[in-house]
């Protein structure tokens, strides 16, 4: 039989209201008396229940973990990093996934049902009205990898999108290609806007280069691959060199490619974005940017724990630097 909180407080010849406080954070208990509790709770093999201790906090200690894309490998990463960080923090968190979702409102009201003290929206693709929806409900709410703005509405934590557009268009004319294009994820991720606003902004400054774009239905292997596909059926619509808004849309890109027979330099050249574990492969080798998910993690969990205890605190936009990675899909300089 499970040993109750009844059980220790008998054992330890103490209030059953003092085993509670005792395995309460921030309760007011004595030390000769957290002692005594703690012995019977070992001799015991008692270990609190989270949730009926709740019910004393007001405090679930749920984080709701939200994300859309489910598809792409590089959420392993992300999502690894969030859960261990908000564990290591005492938090519990609470994966919800949102894949095909679109009314904001509808999950709010799916994330309430379990009493969350604080949500993260972990999506590039996801509207922003979604994290403010959370506001607006009441809900402290951080957004990961979420659109930069200088005036946000809720706390955002990312990368400058519109920056690693300009990037991946210098980087391709420091090639020496005169042709060239981005292939982006979906036409509505407001990533995929800002990314291809930076590169055919950067690419308008210098002279002489042709620009092509086009837009795969996903951020995916299969997404990358179709749109590839597709345009390899008129060679004219092939440019020397994509810049495709993600990496695991570039290795979908860099299989279409092969498959038709194409070297990777030689005949076209490929730069993702994310610089996702799978891009180091050997026989892969993708030349990328370099997205520091890890501190993108770390920072969104130290805002959401600062909103546990300061809900009102003013949004702000934490952002942080991409450098390029060359690989092989890119010839030498």
């Amino acid at each position: 039989m499970n040993v109750t909180l009844k059980d220790v407080a008998l054992r330890a010849g103490v209030s059953r209201s003092a085993v509670s406080r005792t395995f309460t954070d921030g309760a007011s208990v004595s030390a000769k008396m957290r002692q005594k509790v703690e012995r019977a709770a070992r001799e015991l093999g008692y270990h609190p229940n989270a949730l009926a201790s709740s019910l004393t906090t007001g405090r679930t200690k749920l984080i709701g973990l939200i994300s859309n894309n489910f598809h792409n490998p590089i959420f392993l990463q992300v999502f690894d990093l969030f859960t261990r960080g908000l564990q290591d923090r005492g938090l519990r968190p609470l994966l919800v996934n949102l894949t095909d979702e679109t009314d904001p409102e509808k999950s709010v009201r799916m994330v309430r049902q379990y009493s969350v003290d604080g949500v993260i929206v972990a999506s590039s693709t996801l509207s922003p009205d979604f994290a403010k929806a959370f506001k607006e409900a009441g809900i402290p709410v951080v957004h990961s990898f979420g659109r930069h703005t200088t005036s946000p509405k809720v706390h955002v934590v990312g990368i400058d999108n519109v920056e690693c557009g300009r990037m991946a268009a210098r980087e391709l004319i420091a090639c020496g290609y005169t042709d060239v294009a981005f292939l982006g994820g979906p036409e509505s991720a407001t990533s995929t806007q800002d990314r291809y606003t930076g590169f055919t902004t950067e690419i308008a400054r210098h002279s002489g280069i042709k620009l092509r774009y086009s837009f795969a239905k996903a951020y995916s292997f299969d997404a990358g691959r179709d749109e590839m596909t597709r345009l390899l059926k008129d060679q004219s619509a092939m440019a020397q060199a994509y810049f495709c808004g993600d990496d695991v849309l570039t290795i979908g890109v860099l299989s279409a490619l092969q498959h038709a027979g194409k070297k990777v330099p030689e005949d076209i050249g490929l730069i993702g974005l994310n610089d996702m574990e799978m891009a180091r492969w050997e026989n892969i080798d993708l030349s990328t940017i370099h997205q520091p998910i890890s501190q993108i993690v770390s920072s969104s969990i130290e805002l959401v724990v600062s909103m546990l205890d300061e809900p009102d605190r003013y949004p702000e936009a934490r952002l942080f630097p991409c450098r390029v990675v060359r690989r092989g899909t890119l010839p030498e300089v």
